[in-house]
C-alpha cells in the first residue's frame, strides 16, 4: 500500500531532461574555464613580480655598495671601461693613514667586490644578474663626479625584466 501511494505521488514527476543536463554542464564548464584562466594569470603575474623584485634589489644593491665606496674614494680608476674592459677601483686613506681599496669586477653576471684594508683582502658577492651590455651597465667620471648606470636582468626569453638604476656620486675632497 505504501508503494502504491509513493507511485501516485511521483506519477507526474520526472527526472531532468537532456537539455537541462547539457545546459548545466555548459555553465559549469564556463565557470571552470574562467577559474583556470584566473589562476594562470595570477601565477604568471606572481612570477613577473618576483623577477622584477629580484632585478630591482640587485641593481639597487650594486649602486649602494659602489656609491658608498665612491663617496670615500680619493682616487678612482677604471671607470671608463667598467665593467666590460676594466675593473672599477676606488682607493682612499683615512685619518690614521690606513689604506683602503675597493675593486669591483663583473664575472658571469655577478658583481664582485674585493675590499683591501692595509693589505688584507676580502671578496664579497655584491649583486647577481647584472647585465654586461655596455649600453645598460657603464660608468663614467666627470670632474670628480662618478656616474654609475647599472642594469639587472632577471628572467628567461621574452619574459626578461630589466631594472636600471643611475646614481651620481661625488668623491670626498682630497685630504
Amino acid at each position: 500500500m505504501i508503494f502504491h501511494k509513493t507511485k501516485l505521488f511521483y506519477k507526474n514527476k520526472s527526472g531532468f531532461t537532456l537539455l537541462e543536463v547539457m545546459v548545466s554542464l555548459a555553465i559549469t564548464g564556463f565557470i571552470g574555464l574562467g577559474a583556470a584562466t584566473c589562476i594562470f594569470q595570477v601565477l604568471n603575474e606572481t612570477s613577473r613580480n618576483n623577477d622584477y623584485t629580484a632585478a630591482s634589489r640587485n641593481a639597487m644593491n650594486a649602486a649602494l655598495w659602489i656609491g658608498r665606496d665612491a663617496q670615500m674614494a680619493q682616487t678612482v680608476s677604471g671607470s671608463a671601461g667598467f665593467p666590460q674592459t676594466a675593473n672599477l677601483s676606488l682607493a682612499w686613506e683615512d685619518w690614521n693613514n690606513s689604506s683602503y681599496n675597493a675593486t669591483y669586477s663583473l664575472q658571469n653576471g655577478n658583481l664582485l667586490r674585493t675590499y683591501t684594508v692595509n693589505g688584507q683582502s676580502t671578496d664579497t658577492l655584491v649583486a647577481g644578474y647584472i647585465n654586461s651590455n655596455p649600453n645598460l651597465t657603464n660608468c663614467t667620471s666627470n670632474n670628480g663626479t662618478l656616474i654609475l648606470t647599472i642594469t639587472s636582468s632577471v628572467g628567461e626569453g621574452s619574459k626578461v625584466v630589466n631594472v636600471t638604476r643611475v646614481r651620481e656620486m661625488t668623491a670626498r675632497p682630497q685630504l
